[in-house]
């Protein structure tokens, strides 16, 4: 699995920010259960941002171009999804930097570089009840496909399926990060927003990729 590493990574970005904006309604109303219920609300406006500003990002590669990915995000991306979202994509830009090329091993690795940022950042773990219950399987799932080989197309299917059952997994777990865990019990029993965002992600990225 060896892709053009910049046409790729713009696919997935756009992708990405055109499912956040789409889907505020959604996510705001997941968050509404135990949260603040904006989730959905900063997402779409930091990627609507993203979506305004796309000419004008580096082109120099896949790192330039998500390191400047990263910048809007954070800076307008509000509460604590703006820091957790933007060093994502920054994490990745690092691994992704200089590379003219990207392989299935390379895609992982960007993955797991964010996935470690925002454990890092959000002082959170699996079990927490946040995104990264849906990141971290997502990670291990696409590790595994690659591994045992296909085409992109059937990775990226494999890999959705793994991140909604994951998200949906997190319905009766207790939220111990951020506004939801103030909840205690009553945060069990809706799947957390930053999980099922994920999962629609990945959901409609797959989707989209097989009528690239």
């Amino acid at each position: 699995m060896i892709t053009d590493s910049l046409a790729d990574t713009e696919f997935v970005v756009r992708s990405i920010a055109q499912t956040a904006v789409e889907n505020e309604a959604e996510f705001c109303e997941l968050d509404s259960v135990v949260g603040d219920g904006d989730f959905g609300y900063s997402l779409a406006r930091g990627f609507e941002k993203v979506i305004e500003d796309w000419d004008g990002y580096s082109r120099t590669d896949s790192g330039a171009f998500l390191q400047a990915v990263a910048t809007t995000i954070t800076s307008r991306i509000g509460g604590t999804s703006g820091p957790l979202w933007g060093t994502a994509f920054l994490r990745a830009s690092m691994v992704a930097k200089g590379l003219t090329t990207l392989t299935g091993t390379d895609a992982v690795s960007m993955l797991r570089a964010a996935i470690d940022g925002i454990a890092q950042r959000g002082k959170a773990a699996v079990g927490d009840k946040t995104l990264l219950d849906a990141l971290v399987p997502a990670a291990d799932e696409l590790a595994a496909a690659i591994a045992q080989g296909g085409t992109t197309t059937q990775i990226l299917d494999r890999v959705a399926a793994a991140t909604r059952v994951a998200a949906d997994g997190t319905t009766m777990m207790r939220a111990m990060r951020g506004r939801a865990s103030y909840s205690g019990d009553r945060s069990m029993g809706s799947p957390d927003a930053g999980a099922t965002a994920v999962a629609v992600i990945i959901e409609r990225l797959s989707d989209e990729w097989k009528s690239r």
